[in-house]
């Protein structure tokens, strides 16, 4: 059984199998995590600026005086995240900022739900006061824990097939 295992980055020890694959899995993972943060930042870009404050404000969790930028500032973070991880640019580190946005949307979807504000995340556009019944705060948590699982996995296997990464030397 010993020889079933192997050393990986990081003195990791992972199932061979696992580790002859793990560039492909990488780049499946890059691919993957970049469709959906290039879709979402898209969704919200294409919105009206006003459509953007709504969905950040709803929150209540920033001062008005934020809203705007992050309005503004949060697609245009998640499309150049997009790129770089779809690249394969810098890997490691896009992967521990996107992993790092991750958690923030998370803990914000944790706080409305426990003030018992009924809020669309926007998370995909759209954004803004809903009624009670129309809330998926579960769904939500569980469904962006699942990106972080990718993030970590960039974190942990960086290196991939077609990534700049490789081709530069990183």
């Amino acid at each position: 059984m010993a020889g079933e295992m192997a050393a990986a980055g990081g003195g990791q020890r992972v199932p061979r199998a696992l580790l002859r694959q793990q560039e492909w899995i990488t780049l499946v993972v890059r691919v993957a995590l970049a469709a959906i943060l290039g879709i979402a930042g898209f969704a919200k870009f294409s919105e009206a600026e006003g459509l953007q404050k709504v969905a950040v404000s709803s929150y209540r969790i920033l001062p008005q005086s934020m809203v705007a930028p992050v309005a503004l500032g949060l697609p245009v973070l998640e499309m150049a995240l997009a790129a770089m991880i779809l690249l394969g640019f810098a890997t490691r580190t896009m992967a521990i900022c996107v992993g790092l946005l991750f958690v923030v949307f998370i803990a914000g979807i944790i706080s409305v739900w426990a003030r018992g504000l009924a809020i669309d995340c926007g998370c995909f556009g759209g954004g803004g006061q809903v009624s009670k019944g129309q809330t998926h705060y579960l769904r939500e948590i569980f469904r962006d824990l699942g990106f972080l699982v990718l993030a970590a996995w960039l974190m942990v296997f960086p290196r991939g097939k077609a990534a700049l990464d490789r081709w530069l030397g990183l």
